[in-house]
């Protein structure tokens, strides 16, 4: 039972769905889908009946937690956040390590869901498409325009960015050694062929200077 000093302060119902949401979800991620409601209203910090004045099952609170993950909006406010007068491998650096992180999430989210994961309608591969385009066009704006920095124009900039992204950080592929964002960029960037006077792997050789 919750206490009710250990109850949240109320909150505006917007505000509650979105706390149980988040609660939620970071209890899928550590623990699967077979959570309780008096697990997620203790970590939630609300007493059980809060949970069915806002979601009619438990079902539905899950399965909006899981939607939430997927959810563009935060990783599209946060490269709108990225300063656009940086030079081009920091304003990259910046947006791999957005993307690093709904990446590792996501992938913690399926792995966490396991064969118990949300049956995809095409409804949902629609969604799925439709936000990889946002996705897309925001890399493309952060880039800029580039014509004498980039050999390729900037929507395939974006697309190699977020393919490297991918590989060099999901958890199947790099174990507990993803790449960070600077080599990610490096090799986007400068390939991993050694350039005189510069090597991208050994920061020590750059003088202070970024890798990229």
């Amino acid at each position: 039972m919750i206490l009710a000093s250990q109850r949240a302060a109320p909150l505006p119902p917007d505000e509650r769905r979105a706390a149980l949401i988040e609660s939620t979800l970071s209890l899928v991620l550590a623990h699967g889908p077979d959570v309780s409601t008096r697990q997620i209203a203790q970590a939630a910090g609300v007493a059980e009946g809060t949970i069915f004045r806002v979601f009619a099952t438990k079902d539905e609170l899950v399965n909006a937690a899981v939607a939430s993950a997927f959810d563009p909006s935060p990783l599209l406010r946060e490269l709108a956040a990225i300063d656009r007068a940086a030079p081009l491998p920091v304003r990259l650096v910046a947006a791999v390590e957005c993307l690093q992180q709904r990446t590792a999430r996501v992938f913690r989210l399926i792995d966490a869901l396991g064969c118990l994961g949300v049956t995809e309608t095409d409804r949902d591969r629609r969604a799925r498409s439709d936000q990889g385009v946002l996705i897309g066009q925001a890399l493309v704006d952060l880039i800029g325009p580039g014509p004498d920095q980039l050999r390729c124009a900037p929507h395939e900039a974006a697309r190699r960015l977020q393919l490297l992204t991918v590989a060099f950080s999901h958890p199947r592929f790099v174990a507990d050694d993803p790449i960070s964002p600077m080599e990610i960029v490096a090799t986007l960037l400068d390939g991993i062929r050694l350039r005189p006077g510069h090597d991208a792997l050994h920061p020590d050789s750059t003088n202070g200077e970024h890798p990229c």
